[in-house]
């Protein structure tokens, strides 16, 4: 099966600063990718390298094998891009811009129309089909930026911080919306600084940062690396912290806190149960144990600590 996105060595250069200095990545088809990194990592860069904004400095990058420089028109009919920024003819009304886009990739005008509608009725404002993109609200700009990426029927969505600034709701209808088109096949790229979002929707994530893949996993393997805390309630509490033998070496530490045993544990889901049978064999009655899992948002800091990030609804 040939990768939806391919990238070897990809470098980037602006004067003296290097967006993207050796990035090698594989994203593969049908699959719902994250692209995470702090401000500065170079992920706008990567983007705009696949869709022909800029020209690369050094190193290949492929969409469904056709070179996103020699063979630009195939690459770029099979990306529908939906950006971060409203880049928007806003002379016309909204479908008439459907209409143009779809032009540009030679689809013939009768065939524009018919996918226009499709696409406002599928982001949910077709009755605003004849409103210049001016006149509409934030969270419906966002749906139109996701119509226009839709136009083309790509087999590779990239969505670069799609739902920065709107409500919980409109968040979700979009989580819906490209979830379905996940599952139909469409290959999804995210960028987003939400990590929820990464962690809720992506089968698999890389961090970029400082312009290099650092890590490439899926998010429940990245949150298995950090330490999730394990908290057990008993009927009567013990007068010092039990010495847990359980857990094969994934106890990192115990303390009792307010009548409550804390064990501080790498894949604390696995070592619960051991250490539950433990504190039986030794006379202990449990009546509550909660176990908090490492956030996916934890381990990304960790692994990009040093460089100015923002985590939530910054701006690259």
């Amino acid at each position: 099966m040939t990768a939806a996105i391919e990238v070897s060595d990809l470098r980037k250069r602006y004067g003296d600063v290097q967006a993207l200095d050796g990035a090698s990545l594989t994203v593969p088809e049908g699959s719902f990718f994250g692209l995470l990194g702090p401000n500065g990592a170079g992920k706008t860069t990567f983007i705009n390298i696949l869709v022909g904004l800029v020209r690369k400095s050094g190193g290949e990058a492929r969409v469904f094998g056709h070179d996103v420089e020699t063979d630009y028109q195939e690459a770029r009919d099979a990306i529908g891009l939906a950006p971060q920024e409203f880049n928007v003819d806003r002379f016309f009304p909204i479908k008439e811009v459907l209409e143009h886009k779809a032009g540009y990739h030679g689809i013939p005008a009768d065939e524009a129309r018919e996918r226009a509608d499709d696409v406002l009725r599928r982001v949910g404002i077709y009755e605003k089909r004849n409103t210049r993109f001016d006149w509409l609200s934030g969270g419906m700009k966002r749906r139109f930026v996701l119509a226009r990426a839709l136009i083309t029927e790509p087999d590779l969505l990239i969505l670069d911080e799609p739902t920065a600034g709107v409500d919980v709701q409109l968040r979700r209808d979009l989580w819906n919306l490209i979830t379905e088109l996940n599952d139909n096949g469409t290959t999804i790229l995210l960028t987003t600084h939400y990590i929820e979002e990464a962690e809720r929707l992506c089968d698999e994530v890389a961090i970029l940062d400082s312009g290099s893949v650092v890590e490439v996993a899926s998010p429940e393997d990245l949150m298995d690396r950090g330490v999730d805390k394990i908290t057990i309630s008993f009927r009567e509490s013990p007068t010092s912290a039990p010495a847990l033998t359980a857990g094969n070496g994934h106890i990192e530490d115990v303390e009792l806190v307010d009548g409550r045993l804390v064990v501080t544990a790498r894949q604390g889901g696995v070592v619960a149960p051991d250490i539950v049978r433990e504190l039986d064999r030794e006379g202990h009655e449990i009546v509550d144990l909660d176990i908090s899992r490492t956030s996916l948002e934890e381990v990304f800091v960790e692994m990009t600590e040093g460089q100015s990030s923002n985590i939530e609804g910054a701006t690259q």
